[in-house]
């Protein structure tokens, strides 16, 4: 089963016509617009969903050019939602891929972001991959930031880790997932999705759960400066916890994708 599937029901804080989702878009134009970022420059939106991320930037920095990309061809149908929502006058590039391979796949950008806690589905091998690629399409003194949560502290230390656990509950169903196993070379969680009532199964999913230490390190690889950004900082309730790189490292990205393999 696809992540498209998943998704269409674990989906409302991306919405247009979600409340709750309105509000976060506020909350997020308001950072980026604190974040001193490049104004009327490019944005690059990666695994960008219907786009929410992406469009908040572009509006708070004027951008003159932004590009969304997603494995999910289905949600970026829906940007053009939130571009008439922010009163954009760009008509942003859609592209449908692999963010692992971001830098084949879209032109040089000055800030890329990588928001939604989007990271518990890449594992190290994958992070490694996305960062080179990210640092290939950015500008000189371009900006990469990621939206994330410490997993480690907050699941696997905080609530627990459970065999069965309720992901969400919509107005006629609820989405739970069960434990399957654990891919010690990878680092990933297996779990399988259910409907209820009904069990219908959605589908089966790898995670790894990052911890934010983790991610700052292999950004600090990439990058030459690398921060994080908390929300008691930022002071915005629906934007999480930001990893902020800048001035990335081309030459390290190259080498790296010139001799780099996953576990066989």
């Amino acid at each position: 089963m696809s992540l498209e599937e998943l998704y269409r029901y674990a989906r409302g804080y991306m919405e247009p016509g979600n409340e709750g989702a309105r509000k976060r878009f506020k909350d997020l134009t308001g950072f980026f617009e604190g974040l001193g970022l490049p104004k009327g420059g490019s944005v690059l939106d990666l695994c960008a969903g219907t786009g929410i991320a992406g469009i908040a930037a572009a509006k708070a920095t004027n951008a003159k050019k932004l590009t969304l990309l997603d494995a999910r061809a289905e949600d970026l149908e829906r940007v053009q939602e939130w571009v008439e929502l922010a009163g954009l006058g760009i008509a942003p590039a859609k592209v449908h891929g692999d963010v692992r391979e971001a830098a084949k796949l879209v032109g040089e950008h000055e800030v890329a972001l990588l928001f939604g806690n989007t990271m518990i589905h890449f594992d190290p091998f994958d992070a490694v991959k996305i960062f080179a690629n990210v640092t290939l399409a950015l500008s000189e003194n371009g900006v990469f930031l990621i939206e994330d949560t410490d997993r480690v502290y907050r699941i696997l230390y905080g609530t627990g880790y459970k065999e069965f656990f309720v992901e969400s509950r919509g107005e006629d169903h609820t989405l739970a997932s069960v434990h399957e196993g654990y891919d010690v070379t990878r680092g990933t969680f297996r779990r399988t999705y259910y409907l209820l009532p009904g069990f219908r199964k959605v589908g089966s999913f790898d995670f790894h759960h990052w911890d934010l230490a983790t991610q700052l390190a292999i950004g600090r690889i990439f990058f030459r400066e690398a921060r994080l950004i908390r929300p008691g900082e930022h002071g915005f309730v629906r934007v999480g916890d930001v990893l902020y790189f800048r001035e990335p490292r081309r030459e390290i990205a190259k080498l790296v994708l010139g001799d780099f393999n996953g576990p066989s």
